[in-house]
């Protein structure tokens, strides 16, 4: 099974159009045709069963025959993940966070990250390629990257753990905690590790420190770690 984004249908839509992006990859690649059933999501909750009705022009228009809304997963999770200094071990991050299940990602510049800048288009579509392959229908939301220190001086709601490598006796373990139905943040630092400033920071507004074990992760490690951690709990019996 193909599934196919177009963010613009809504429930009380008969028929859609697709991205000339998607098109041609349905035309082109799967050579899809006229009177062909399609799936497709909003990336907003709506899944959709249509019929492709033109492939005249550079858009398919596609006929809607079934939608329903996908039920959400019964907890949101933010992950505030500070960019790698390799991009494609962020993007592999990306792309197997969205398979598990996630909210949304911010990535976070911090005192000791040696990568300042994002590619946000690229994100986007790992993202977005990730969902489709994985038959979800809800798109996580990539926010702008942002500093640390600016970040934590916002109103995040929900529960905020902060995972850092320093000695602390009042770190709880992750998989160690209720993370049932609940709204979570979690932040994960660089390759360096928070600052020392940035924790004291982190635990005066709030946030839980956390350890994910007794061996040292790489970021993206910590950051799949803790999606997956996430989930499994919400998944078990």
């Amino acid at each position: 099974m193909n599934l196919f984004y177009a963010p613009c249908f809504t429930a009380e839509d008969n028929s859609v159009a697709l991205s000339q992006e998607e098109s041609k990859h349905a035309t082109k690649v799967l050579r899809k045709k006229t009177g062909d059933l399609i799936h497709l999501t909003n990336g907003k909750g709506l899944m959709a069963q249509g019929e492709i009705s033109d492939t005249a022009g550079k858009t398919v228009q596609v006929s809607l025959i079934e939608i329903h809304l996908q039920t959400p997963k019964p907890y949101s999770l933010d992950l505030y993940v500070a960019p790698t200094k390799m991009n494609d071990r962020y993007e592999w991050f990306l792309e197997k966070a969205t398979e598990i299940g996630l909210s949304s990602i911010t990535p976070i510049i911090c005192d000791q990250s040696e990568r300042k800048v994002i590619k946000a288009e690229r994100y986007e579509k790992v993202l977005l390629s990730a969902m489709k392959q994985s038959l979800q229908a809800y798109l996580p939301l990539l926010h702008p990257a942002i500093s640390l220190k600016k970040c934590l001086d916002q109103d995040i709601s929900g529960e905020k753990l902060f995972a850092h490598c320093e000695a602390d006796k009042m770190k709880t373990a992750l998989n160690s905690l209720d993370l049932k139905n609940k709204k979570l943040s979690i932040f994960i630092g660089p390759e360096g590790d928070f600052s020392l400033s940035e924790i004291k920071k982190a635990i005066e507004k709030g946030c839980k420190p956390v350890s994910f074990g007794n061996t040292r992760l790489r970021t993206e490690t910590a950051a799949l770690y803790a999606c997956a951690s996430v989930a499994a709990q919400n998944e078990s019996e």
